[in-house]
């Protein structure tokens, strides 16, 4: 894999290619987020929208302050352009990370930026106990950081499992004993927020689509190793969902039908393979010591251990055979490969970069850069977070421009 020159961002889908009022907002309004300050002529460079058009969108954000001009560029030929940028205090969010035992909580303003966070443990993994962990994260952190009336969009909110953000539905979760829970429904009713509900996964390729590595690139795809393995994909500007929040299940793609059982019932999922359970368990079955959590294979492994040491490369092994699969299929010029087992990396890396240089089709895998990003949980949440701005805001500049037009 090498490193590749990042091509000019379309921001959602390709406006050359005409598309809604909503994708042409979408692209005005990430790439001034992104990249602004930017005059209107940059921002149709960017997007590839007519200068014409660019002016008639913007003017209604200027108006209702979701953009703001600044003092004129100087030095630059011609008529002088004067730069748009967006008004941070202009619209808040909340936006957690539910995990197995722990809520991760912040506040954003309008540019994503974290104006307050908070952590909850919690041990009660029935519905009505995360709905009241849910609702204390949330008050606690309103409480830290009081936003003005009408300036709160809602909550974000990110989990693992089968997730269904557009109807708002958790079909299953790995973590919790919840089956077809109307999520959003719910949150929304216990906070009285607008609330937007999505995989975990697909919330870190939000926040690296905003203001992360995937900025600079209309497309590329974020594998997460750990507990489980999960993957988003993020299409010419658009993250992909599928017909019903699967896509992106990489985990449970089957690279062994005669493997171990997986926690969805089937054998020989990815996850079952390569996931930390996985790695404990081929320590085990190699005759090693008992031990039941991979940092302990991990500091094994570290200290020269032969068995830990090649339970790692084997997990690494596989999920760069599975991840030549996704390249394969496509051909995207950025992976960021992320999570909480990026803290034994050392260990795998170099038998996932060689599964994949060896599996992968003929130069996907040299047209791609494979980027190694550790995140902290508080990017998951404030990936969350920037999933329910783009969600309210969106909503909001579309009224505002039906609005005008009419």
């Amino acid at each position: 894999m090498t490193t590749t020159e990042p091509p000019t961002r379309t921001g959602s889908g390709d406006p050359r290619a005409g598309g809604s009022r909503e994708h042409h907002l979408s692209a005005l309004f990430e790439t001034v987020l992104t990249r602004g300050p930017l005059s209107r002529r940059d921002v149709a460079r960017s997007t590839g929208l007519s200068p014409a058009l660019v002016t008639k969108l913007v003017r209604p954000m200027l108006h209702h302050g979701y953009l703001v001009e600044q003092d004129p560029e100087g030095g630059v030929p011609g008529r002088p352009q004067i730069p748009l940028a967006i008004d941070p205090d202009r619209h808040y969010a909340v936006g957690l990370k539910l995990m197995n035992s722990e809520i991760v909580g912040v506040v954003v303003d309008l540019q994503a930026q974290v104006q307050s966070s908070h952590r909850l443990k919690f041990d009660d993994h029935s519905l009505a106990g995360g709905l009241a962990a849910i609702e204390e994260t949330t008050r606690v952190l309103l409480d830290r950081c009081p936003v003005p009336d009408g300036r709160l969009l809602g909550v974000g909110i990110g989990l693992g499992g089968h997730v269904n953000g557009p109807a708002g539905v958790l079909h299953r979760s790995p973590f919790f004993d919840w089956r077809e829970v109307p999520l959003r429904q719910l949150v929304s009713e216990r906070l009285g927020l607008p609330v937007v509900i999505e995989n975990d996964v697909n919330t870190l390729a939000v926040a690296e689509q905003w203001f992360g590595a995937g900025s600079a690139f209309p497309s590329f795809l974020v594998v997460t190793v750990g507990t489980g393995i999960g993957c988003a994909l993020v299409l010419d500007g658009r993250l992909w969902h599928g017909a019903s929040g699967i896509a992106g299940e990489f985990g449970h793609v089957i690279v062994a039908p005669d493997g171990p059982e997986c926690h969805c019932g089937k054998r020989g999922c990815l996850e079952s393979v390569a996931g930390d359970e996985a790695i404990v368990r081929a320590v085990a079955d190699a005759g090693g010591p008992r031990i039941t959590r991979v940092s302990q294979v991990a500091t094994l492994a570290h200290a020269g251990d032969p068995v830990a040491r090649r339970a790692f490369t084997q997990a690494g092994a596989a999920l760069g055979r599975a991840i030549a699969t996704l390249l394969n299929l496509v051909n995207p010029p950025l992976l960021i490969l992320s999570g909480e087992g990026l803290a034994a990396s050392d260990l795998f890396i170099d038998a996932l970069r060689e599964e994949v240089e060896r599996s992968a089709f003929s130069t996907a895998a040299r047209d791609c850069t494979l980027l190694v990003r550790p995140q902290p949980d508080e990017n998951w949440a404030r990936g969350a977070a920037a999933t329910m701005l783009r969600h309210g805001v969106l909503s909001s500049l579309r009224t505002l421009t039906d609005a005008a037009a009419g």
